[in-house]
């Protein structure tokens, strides 16, 4: 007895031990990064509606959202885009939203043809497989490449959508892409928006390529976009998600990542009225529109994530459960920022790849 003690303490040391040295890189990964701005509190109204001027924001917030929830699919409706232009490995095609930022209205993709598509059998059933994917906040330009590459080698083509205010559509002036997640309220609501209905026009263009069988793949906002658009899109058959949890603003308060954020925000508005105000673009609201839908689900989550905490990650597969939802679910000992580091990313992949590839089939 004494012995199977021991066992327990010498193993209850390594996983504190792995859990501290997790945290210590993905605070060191968090503060490599110099040019964070925290940026002034803003209502920012005048991005949901050009006749919101003079209205109480908060009555106006309040209202705005629980039309959006009750009313969600017009709000994430879009049909094709006027137009499309492939050049070379480019896709470009005008957003569905006009925002206040000209350049951020042309979006931007990368495409990435499967190889030896027809030799691997993987369009049996009709149509060809390919995936949307939406890289984290922030990302590079050549962030989540490696990804489309893998899903290209093993028969799954892939799309890498360029997110707003990201890569050729950033703000001038802005080093980050600070529009896309801010302390102002209404465009912070437009930008996740917009990115749903980027996302369900590249599916229109996958489709008039022939492309039946398609799939999303998003990493922190990138799946929490992802979620909410294949809650949305008949079209999609499986998503694969990288970080999870319920609440778009319990995420930007709580987290590593978002913590100059909450500062803008802090004292201005409270914890329960900014989860409100930013709850239609959140994944909690949706869970209910994928019952019986049909959809694979694949989430992958940081037993150690500082920036989506795992018990906000627990609650939206607990949800998901409760509602008879089918899913299935990777937990791997990393963080936000660690999951793209080696050997997280490898067992990742090793999983989310034959998963769309069954899914996809």
């Amino acid at each position: 007895m004494r012995r199977l003690d021991g066992l327990q303490r010498r193993f209850n040391n390594q996983l504190f031990m792995l859990r501290s040295t997790i945290h210590y890189l993905e605070r060191a990964h968090w503060e490599r990064e110099s040019r964070r701005v925290t940026h002034p509190f803003e209502w920012g109204l005048e991005h949901l509606d050009a006749h919101a001027s003079g209205q109480e924001p908060r009555a106006f917030l309040r209202d705005y959202a629980r039309a959006v929830r009750e009313e969600s699919e017009q709000f994430f409706s879009t049909q094709a885009a006027d137009w499309y232009r492939l050049d070379g490995q480019v896709l470009t095609y005008p957003s569905a939203i006009e925002s206040r930022f000209r350049e951020n209205n042309l979006v931007y993709a990368r495409w990435f043809p499967a190889r030896n598509q027809s030799r691997d059998g993987a369009n049996r059933g009709g149509g060809k497989p390919a995936v949307v994917v939406l890289p984290h906040w922030n990302a590079q330009p050549d962030s989540h490449v490696g990804i489309c590459r893998v899903l290209s080698r093993f028969g799954i083509s892939a799309l890498r959508l360029s997110m707003p205010y990201h890569d050729e559509r950033m703000t001038p002036g802005m080093a980050r892409a600070d529009n896309m997640v801010s302390p102002n309220v209404g465009l912070t609501l437009q930008a996740s928006r917009q990115t749903v209905l980027d996302a369900r026009r590249a599916l229109r263009w996958l489709e008039r390529e022939g492309y039946a069988r398609l799939g999303i793949l998003g990493t922190s906002i990138g799946s929490s976009v992802a979620f909410i658009t294949i809650a949305h899109e008949p079209a999609l058959q499986a998503a694969v998600l990288l970080h999870v949890s319920t609440y778009f603003a319990d995420v930007v308060r709580t987290g590593l990542t978002t913590s100059h954020v909450w500062e803008g925000l802090e004292g201005h508005v409270t914890p329960e009225e900014i989860r409100n105000y930013w709850s239609p673009v959140s994944p909690f609201p949706y869970v209910a529109r994928l019952k019986g839908a049909g959809k694979k689900l694949l989430l992958i989550s940081g037993r150690h994530d500082l920036s989506f905490l795992p018990e906000l990650s627990r609650q939206l597969w607990e949800e998901l459960g409760a509602q008879g939802i089918p899913f299935e679910l990777l937990q791997l000992p990393c963080g936000h920022y660690t999951l793209a580091h080696f050997p997280f990313s490898y067992l990742a992949g090793l999983r989310f790849v034959p998963f769309l590839r069954r899914a996809l089939r």
